[in-house]
């Protein structure tokens, strides 16, 4: 079976210290405000488990996964001044994923590679 499904998630942990999980709040309301006005966003929000904190996220293809990190930039580096991030994955098909192998590098995410399945 195959998948001609291009979405791509990204699926991040942040670890927040008691101190600063109020700010992180306040932060994941910008991230929320700004990524509604982004066109590829299929999905976006945050989940909370006490410190940790998962950003729930999907676009249509690489190219939107990639606009809306740069689109959030900004934010980001601010929640990660008060945060550190335990785990990040990279979910999509491997067409899309090589997309973002190279711009992700320094993120250094795990990549999952979607083999079979479907989307509606």
């Amino acid at each position: 079976m195959s998948t001609t499904d291009t979405c791509c998630s990204i699926v991040p942990y942040f670890n927040v210290s008691d101190e600063n999980l109020l700010r992180f709040r306040e932060l994941t309301e910008q991230f929320v405000a700004k990524t509604q006005g982004e066109d590829k966003v299929l999905y976006y929000g945050f989940c909370f488990n006490g410190n940790s904190v998962h950003c729930r996220e999907g676009y249509r293809d690489a190219e939107g996964a990639l606009a809306h990190l740069e689109n959030i930039g900004d934010i980001l580096a601010e929640a990660l001044k008060i945060s550190t991030i335990d785990r990040l994955e990279i979910h999509g098909p491997e067409s899309e994923l090589a997309k973002m192998r190279g711009p992700l590098t320094d993120l250094n995410p795990s990549y999952y590679v979607l083999e079979n399945g479907f989307r509606r």
